[in-house]
């Protein structure tokens, strides 16, 4: 049986639209425009699927005036990119337009609370399959298979690379094409909720990595009317990825900013048809506007209601004004964390005040745990073995460094954050071509290793919930022999204290005044009880080495 079903298109200055369809020959179908902007029609289907697009008179300056183009409907929901038309997919069942029929199973389990995150970022195609694949995977489903591997970690957070549909099969995605499209290299829309649906399960929220400064070049929007959604040129020519998305500009006429309205409405819908924990927004130091990042993230919890939502700002360089009190976001990448122990641990350079600024984040006027995300590296750089190879610091020596990373990470005030292969020593220098992980890896010893020493430590984190605080004290400095000690601890009596040797040298008995407590203190890289007197305790600190003691 056929019902109507209604298609539509927001172009409020343009002066006729049509629809094309497989159902139409491809011919035109004329639709009418309202006062509201929106051309409609409405048209008999029966149950199925179809392929559509609009035609429209574009006002974009790079056409002719009123030159009538095809374009993809901005809010398709699906894209066949096989012929290499972007035709919209629209699914009729039981005389509805649905997305797919997969059912939600896990949405009543808990989900961790933002500062009890450990997050996993990866990206689909690179993170699933390997070497010794035989398969040429990197699937949403591969990643589902990989999901026992991530909760042995202990991880509780993925935050996936750019899902929206992109030009071709490879991409970091950053150069979205259609917003309300997933990439469909990856596989389906079901297969994408089955995989957000399996995290729930294992209690892992998922967080997604939104593209909201720019969009790629033939975006739908730009064919349409470019200057009524976008900037007309790059106001940062040498920070530009695409056209960027107007947030200033406002419709008097229809009292609305287009570009916030269909943000907005990209947002409200991937929460709503995904049921995403969290959102990392792109190039916030572009996109420049407090006010439009303070309504959309708002529209983000409204829309997630009462289950908790994330809201991190990628603004490189950081500043604390993005988050704390009046700032719009949750929390930020903290990039100076990454350089600083980075720097140390590779040896480059040695500044107690530096160490202590990113370690303890309010030095730099963040607020609290959650207000910045902190890693040892992320996509848009190296692995630390890359790092520490290109200083010829090899092997054994390269483990032992990266350890020393690793305990900074998951004791420093924060949030972790983890790119997918640092957990095991991935090697690979960062690429934009496609670049799997290399899962062989774990066979070795030294690999096998550093991923128990996360483990270990990831466990620690969720154990001791003084690591989720913002307390933190700096017990003990010497810089001459480049030590560092401090304390954690929150209102229960959980404490850990972390003393961190940056030097090449072996530093036997090595003393360590103020102790917070005296007492049993287990030192937890090495699995041995060390007594605590007043005047602190006496312990071994191998080169570039960090202690981890946990009161008993």
């Amino acid at each position: 049986m056929a019902k109507p079903i209604e298609f539509n298109l927001f172009a409020p200055y343009n002066e006729e639209a049509a629809l094309i369809a497989s159902f139409s020959d491809w011919k035109d179908i004329p639709m009418e425009k309202g006062d509201d902007g929106y051309f409609r029609t409405t048209v008999e289907l029966e149950d199925g699927d179809y392929q559509y697009k609009f035609r429209v008179q574009s006002k974009s300056w790079f056409f002719e005036p009123d030159q009538w183009v095809e374009v993809t409907d901005p809010y398709a929901t699906d894209i066949d990119e096989t012929t290499g038309k972007d035709n919209g997919i629209v699914r009729i069942k039981d005389g509805e337009r649905i997305v797919d029929t997969y059912v939600w199973k896990h949405d009543d389990k808990p989900l961790p609370a933002d500062h009890e995150l450990v997050i996993y970022e990866m990206h689909i195609a690179d993170f699933s399959g390997g070497e010794d694949d035989p398969y040429a995977r990197g699937k949403y489903k591969h990643v589902v298979e990989k999901l026992d591997y991530l909760c042995e970690l202990g991880i509780n957070a993925i935050e996936l690379m750019p899902l929206k549909e992109y030009p071709g099969d490879y991409s970091w995605g950053y150069n979205p094409r259609h917003f309300f499209a997933t990439e469909s290299s990856y596989g389906s829309t079901d297969g994408l909720k089955r995989l957000i649906d399996e995290c729930h399960g294992r209690g892992i929220r998922v967080i997604m990595d939104g593209i909201y400064n720019h969009s790629e070049a033939s975006s739908p929007l730009t064919q349409i009317d470019h200057d009524y959604w976008y900037h007309h040129e790059p106001r940062d020519p040498g920070n530009n990825w695409g056209p960027e998305f107007n947030y200033e500009h406002y419709d008097e006429k229809l009292e609305t900013y287009p570009a916030r309205k269909f943000i907005g409405d990209t947002v409200r819908y991937w929460i709503q048809e995904y049921h995403t924990d969290g959102i990392r927004y792109d190039a916030a130091r572009q996109i420049a506007n407090y006010d439009f990042m303070h309504w959309i993230v708002q529209e983000a919890k409204n829309t997630a209601n009462m289950k908790p939502f994330y809201n991190v700002a990628e603004h490189i360089p950081e500043t604390p004004s993005i988050t704390n009190v009046d700032g719009p976001m949750d929390g930020c990448w903290h990039d100076s964390f990454y350089h600083c122990v980075l720097e140390h641990i590779c040896g480059d350079t040695f500044d107690l005040e530096r160490l202590k600024d990113v370690i303890d984040c309010k030095r730099q006027g963040f607020l609290g745990a959650t207000n910045v995300v902190n890693y040892l590296t992320n996509h848009d750089h190296n692995h630390v073995m890359v790092e520490l190879g290109n200083r010829e610091i090899l092997d054994e020596e390269a483990f032992r460094r990266a350890r020393l990373g690793v305990a900074i990470l998951m004791t420093a005030v924060g949030v972790p954050l983890i790119w997918m292969g640092e957990e095991f020593g991935e090697y690979k220098p960062k690429s934009q071509e496609s670049a799997k992980i290399d899962w062989t890896l774990l066979g070795n010893d030294l690999n096998r290793g550093l991923f128990d020493y996360y483990k270990g430590l990831i466990n620690l984190r969720k154990d001791n919930h003084a690591l989720y605080t913002e307390n933190i004290d700096f017990i003990h400095e010497n810089p001459e022999a480049k030590v560092l000690a401090y304390s954690r601890w929150n209102g229960e009596g959980s404490r850990v204290v972390v003393v961190a040797n940056f030097s090449e040298n072996f530093l036997g008995g090595y003393h360590v005044p103020n102790f917070p407590s005296g007492g049993t203190w287990h030192e937890w890289t090495g699995n041995y009880d060390v007594e605590a007197g007043d005047d602190g305790i006496l312990t071994d600190l191998g080169p570039y080495e960090a202690k981890v003691f946990v009161w008993q």
